[in-house]
């Protein structure tokens, strides 16, 4: 059974810091890239960054290009998101998502992602 299991999320003020994990199990990690996406109550689904787990080519959006930073370990199943300086717009449920077919360089639209975590909340205060 294919799991992403998000955790690391919480309140913080502006400015902060929080580090989220994802942990990945039942599927081939090398195989997959792995992307965080966000959405903020009555906002679309947002893409925020990739990484191609197999070899490390990462990519961001410009809303956090600068602030987060994407890893991952591989020989946990890992992935991570550094998020530094935080802003009040940062707010939402932040999720991890896996997909098979990538192409590099690109964070794809979230419909094409097969495996969704359940998400955790990050609040940022101002």
């Amino acid at each position: 059974e294919v799991q992403l299991v998000e955790s690391g999320g919480g309140l913080v003020q502006a400015g902060g810091s929080l580090r989220l994990s994802c942990a990945a199990s039942g599927f081939t990690f090398d195989d997959f890239a792995i992307a965080w996406f966000r959405q903020a109550p009555g906002k679309e689904r947002e893409g925020i960054s990739s990484i191609s787990v197999s070899d490390g080519m990462t990519v961001y959006a410009d809303s956090v290009k600068g602030r987060f930073t994407i890893s991952s370990d591989n020989a946990k199943n890992m992935v991570y998101l550094q998020m530094n300086s935080l802003k009040p717009e940062d707010t939402a449920v932040y999720y991890c998502t896996a997909v098979t077919a990538w192409a590099p360089g690109v964070i794809h639209p979230w419909d094409e992602y097969e495996y969704w975590g359940q998400g955790t909340q990050v609040t940022v205060s101002s």
